[in-house]
């Protein structure tokens, strides 16, 4: 049901803020946020600092393989990095900062409706957590269906529904995603533990935030 990522066959990476890899038919641990989730001042010194760390080991974080680079330093440089940024990065998001819209029943029940629509057509979803300021999922594609227009269709759909029901207009998400390709299957069990906690290690009391966990297939 979910299939995960084969460096052995063809793929690739684009750039933005943040890179994204895609390869069709594989597993994805994504995370897309509220457009006031993090102070815009916290994101620009958070990617000044990672940049300059990559820096000082060698890295150039505008080459589209600066990812296969990371993979090739220690254990110990490796983990560095990510406990310093990628687990920052999500740290972030667990603060509350902004309105936390989210954290209103009826409005996550629009993006759990959302994330339900094409599943099975588009995607296989699997379990998902939405946060009062940020939503992580996990998903794995099928067919031609591409990992960034899939995550655009939702946050377009999405942002126009709670706008409306807010009556208010303008940016709802972040326009930047991350993803993240799920590359075995104890990546896959370690992202599920970490949906299924995050409401609770964020301090969120039931009703605060919306967990699904995909049913065991019989």
């Amino acid at each position: 049901m979910f299939e995960f990522f084969d460096p052995n066959e063809a793929y690739r990476v684009s750039m933005g803020s943040l890179p994204h890899w895609f390869q069709p038919g594989v597993t994805y641990f994504m995370t897309f946020r509220t457009d006031d989730s993090i102070p815009p001042k916290v994101a620009v010194e958070w990617r000044q600092r990672q940049r300059d760390w990559l820096c000082s080991h060698g890295i150039d974080q505008d080459r589209p393989d600066w990812e296969q680079s990371l993979r090739t330093l220690s254990d110990v440089a490796y983990d560095t990095f990510h406990r310093t940024f990628s687990r920052e990065f999500l740290a972030y998001l667990d603060r509350g900062y902004g309105q936390c819209v989210l954290r209103r029943p009826e409005m996550a029940r629009i993006v759990a409706e959302s994330l339900h629509h094409f599943d099975g057509k588009r995607y296989q979803l699997g379990d998902y957590v939405i946060m009062p300021n940020h939503v992580h999922l996990l998903m794995c594609l099928l067919g031609d269906t591409d990992i960034e227009l899939q995550c655009y269709s939702w946050k377009k759909f999405t942002a126009g529904k709670i706008n409306q029901v807010l009556d208010r207009a303008g940016r709802f998400w972040q326009e930047e995603s991350f993803d993240h390709l799920v590359r075995t299957p104890e990546d896959f069990e370690r992202f599920q533990q970490y949906i299924a906690e995050n409401g609770p290690k964020a301090g969120l009391r039931e009703g605060e935030y919306l967990h699904w966990r995909r049913p065991a297939a019989t």
